[in-house]
């Protein structure tokens, strides 16, 4: 089951404020896609959350790009910033990544985010959302979110 960022952030809207802060705290990324032979490729990213949609835009041709139009599994990590802090903890998406060729829609975006011409254009289906933080200096406390289910919090000392 996969679904979109406004459903998620309509299911879990703290979870998905936090999350969002966490993307929005810097604006390099990283993502994770597949490779030919299946390996994993990491490289870095810009996301933006526009329309209700979790967007990744790329330069025409990259490697990312021709991942996900081959095997469309991507996971995101936020930037956990300088030093130790990673105020607001890690946060994690995991899902499918849609490519966008509608010209309406990239019009769209493109006014929003003015990205350099050509470029590719994905919106993402979610599978997962995880945050992972320190709480009171004590517990490690995960947030898992999967499509149809509440939020799972784990704690652990």
């Amino acid at each position: 089951m996969n679904t979109n960022w406004e459903a998620f952030a309509a299911a879990e809207p703290a979870l998905a404020k936090t999350v969002e802060a966490r993307f929005g705290a810097y604006t390099h990324h990283v993502l994770a896609t597949l490779r030919r032979d299946g390996s994993p490729r990491t490289t870095g990213l810009e996301v933006r959350f526009l329309d209700g949609e979790l967007w990744l835009g790329m330069m025409p041709d990259s490697l990312k790009a021709l991942d996900l139009r081959r095997d469309p599994r991507f996971a995101l990590q936020a930037n956990p910033g300088e030093g130790t802090g990673m105020g607001g903890g890690d946060v994690r998406i995991g899902g499918r990544a849609v490519e966008v060729e509608d010209a309406e829609t990239r019009g769209r975006y493109a006014e929003e985010v003015e990205p350099p011409e050509p470029f590719h254009l994905f919106r993402t289906e979610l599978t997962e959302v995880v945050r992972t933080y320190v709480e009171d200096d004590t517990y490690l406390v995960v947030q898992v979110w999967k499509p149809g289910a509440p939020v799972r919090t784990l704690k652990r000392t």
